[in-house]
């Protein structure tokens, strides 16, 4: 619980209203009731505000009703989520090496760790403070993990890793897994050992079921504050630059190196070796197949400009058409050719 005094502070915005009002939960617009707070992050959802029954509302400007608090600042979708997280995320209590872990004698752990049962930490393994191991997480040996990282059920951390202060890992994730690297030998493959490792910097999120592989020499790196969504896949000796976002069933081939602040569609691809400029956003299911420019919003396979994409979009429906309408107009030309010629 806090009062609307107190969320002011939090996000640093104004009230208007009664500002000793006592808030409990955050809830959707139609579904608030009192002791609620709300918010509009989307013009949409205006109409709902003569009939919400929410004590107070999160906006960017006042709106017509009277009857209700107004908790105004710049970015309503963020104070949305500092609110959530005041109200509903507490963070669990340390309880140290729970039994049924198992922890290598070399492994140093910090003060104010959990490790829950079924996790396996490896040799010469380092984990900073605070940080949370929840079941059946492995962390191969010389792995390096950060303070106040939370590593969900069932991810494995390779040998040789970094993972910074503040990461998050959802649950089944890999890092550090093999490269997909093979000689042809004729008919036959020869395995490259893949002899680099993975460098996850700091308050990155990493998705349920993603991947992210340790390169053949050197580093894979994340950089810092990216967010990939479930089921991505990152290859080895990619370069991810910091705050970019990467949505579900993303993948990105070999060696490419990708600028800061980019993000990218569900389903999207960036072919290996490439350059992808900063501030780049591709639209889902989008393929970038060349170096790029920073920038600029991309779509489609190859990705052009989205403007012209959509353009595109409009005229595929009426491909068929056009095709019977050219192959007749081709007909009258050869007919009127040969009348031509006969004459």
């Amino acid at each position: 619980m806090a009062t609307l005094k107190e969320l002011a502070a939090l996000i640093d915005g104004d009230i208007i209203g009664d500002d000793s009002v006592e808030i409990t939960r955050l809830a959707p617009i139609d579904g608030a009731g009192p002791g609620d707070i709300t918010f509009i992050a989307n013009p949409k959802y205006l109409p709902f505000v003569s009939k919400t029954a929410a004590s107070a509302i999160l906006v960017d400007r006042p709106l017509d009703r009277e009857d209700i608090a107004y908790l105004v600042c710049k970015n309503p979708y963020l104070a949305f989520a500092k609110v959530l997280t005041h109200l509903n995320v507490q963070r669990p209590e340390p309880l140290g090496v729970l039994p049924g872990a198992q922890v290598a004698p070399s492994a140093v752990l910090g003060k104010g760790i959990t490790v829950y049962p079924g996790a396996v930490i490896g040799e010469g393994v380092q984990i900073g403070d605070g940080s949370i191991l929840y079941p059946n997480v492995v962390v191969y040996d010389q792995v390096k993990i950060g303070c106040d990282c939370q590593i969900h059920a069932g991810s494995v951390v390779r040998e040789g890793c970094v993972v910074g202060d503040r990461v998050i890992v959802q649950p089944n994730a890999v890092i550090g897994s093999d490269g997909f690297g093979f000689a042809p030998d004729g008919e036959v493959y020869y395995k490259i050992p893949q002899v680099g490792i993975v460098v996850i910097e700091d308050d990155v999120e990493i998705g349920a079921g993603s991947c992210i592989d340790r390169a053949a020499m050197g580093v894979t790196r994340i950089g810092e504050g990216c967010k990939l969504d479930n089921m991505v896949q990152v290859a080895h000796n990619v370069t991810v630059g910091p705050h970019t976002v990467m949505a579900s069933q993303s993948g990105i081939a070999g060696s490419a190196k990708v600028g800061r602040h980019c993000t990218f569609g569900g389903q999207s691809a960036i072919t290996g070796h490439i350059t992808v400029g900063d501030n780049v956003t591709l639209g889902g299911r989008g393929g970038i197949a060349g170096n790029i420019d920073g920038n600029q919003v991309v779509s489609g396979i190859p990705a052009i400009p989205h403007k012209e994409w959509l353009k595109s979009s409009m005229v595929f429906p009426k491909l068929p058409q056009m095709k019977k309408e050219i192959t007749a107009l081709k007909r009258q030309l050869e007919a009127l050719q040969a009348k031509i010629e006969k004459e």
